[in-house]
């Protein structure tokens, strides 16, 4: 198994988790009751896990290695990336606000829940597409093989906090509610 492929099936989690949210944001669209506490959970997936620990990988180990075996990090895929994890960033931080000024009261928030709950999709699909097809299978071939196999023990490493605990169990436990959610 390679470094990437574990970024690959971190995807297909965060793939669950948006879809969910594309159901949900769909249904609070068309004026159906939804269950905003959905929208909070999101958030705390999305910070925890798809920037907390995912991007965490990519920033602080996958892209360094790029840049050591010869990417730019001002430019190109690497520069690209970051400033779409950026943008994500953005996304999740409006969705929390809009979410929370919905859930007091301010009915004026629920277009502005709707446009950052989307945007957040619509960008982490393209997003995932493009690591999946282009920056993943690139620094599959830039990066040395003993260099990659150091990546995906650093990653391996990386799936668990301070005292040991697995915390990708704690995120699908996560994703697995917020999909259940989305319906509810």
């Amino acid at each position: 198994m390679k470094a990437t492929d574990i970024l690959i099936e971190e995807h297909q989690l965060i793939e669950h988790v948006l879809s969910a949210l594309e159901k949900a944001t769909g249904r609070l669209n068309r004026g159906e009751e939804v269950y905003l506490r959905f929208f909070i959970g999101v958030t705390v997936f999305t910070k925890g896990f798809t920037d907390g620990c995912h991007h965490n990988k990519e920033e602080g180990l996958l892209f360094p290695a790029l840049v050591e075996n010869g990417l730019s990090k001002e430019s190109g895929p690497v520069a690209m990336m970051l400033a779409e994890h950026a943008q994500a960033r953005q996304l999740t931080q409006m969705l929390r606000e809009m979410t929370e000024r919905l859930q007091s009261g301010d009915e004026r928030a629920r277009d502005k829940v709707i446009q950052s709950a989307m945007g957040y999709v619509r960008l982490l699909r393209q997003h995932i597409y493009k690591e999946d097809h282009i920056l993943f299978p690139m620094a599959d071939k830039v990066i040395p093989l003993d260099q990659q196999q150091q990546l995906y023990e650093a990653f391996r490493q990386s799936d668990c906090d301070e005292m040991g605990e697995d915390l990708s169990e704690k995120y699908h436990a996560l994703a697995q509610r917020l999909v259940d959610e989305s319906i509810r």
